[in-house]
């Protein structure tokens, strides 16, 4: 079964950071694509950051120079690095994985996390 458990997230002043970690189980990591999404209630689902088996990472442009996503495949764990947070950041983050190497752009990832609220606020 996989399962994957996001942590965090919270309360943070704008111009401030956080740092998401999400910790995957059941699937083999080291092949997975990873992704981090955000979702604001009345809006779409935003993808944010994914990094791919390879490596290769690709960013919203709206998050482009602040975010960074990581992977140690020693811990099985992906992390987005955010940095410069705006209240326009606040949302519900969720991590997702799929045992493909590379996801296609639009393409859905098997697997998703609960996900975890990061608020930017003063």
């Amino acid at each position: 079964q996989v399962r994957l458990v996001e942590s965090g997230g919270g309360l943070v002043q704008p111009g401030g950071s956080l740092r998401l970690s999400c910790e995957a189980s059941g699937i083999s990591f080291t092949i997975a694509s990873m992704a981090w999404y955000r979702q604001v209630p009345g809006k779409q689902r935003e993808l944010v950051a994914r990094i791919l088996r390879a490596g290769y990472t690709d960013y919203a442009d709206s998050v482009k120079g602040r975010f960074t996503i990581s992977r140690d495949n020693a811990k099985n764990t992906v992390y987005l690095q955010m940095d410069s947070l705006a209240p326009e950041d606040t949302a519900v983050y969720l991590c997702y994985a799929d045992r493909q190497g590379y996801v296609p752009l639009g393409q859905e990832y098997e697997y998703w996390g609960q996900g975890i609220q990061v608020t930017v606020s003063s």
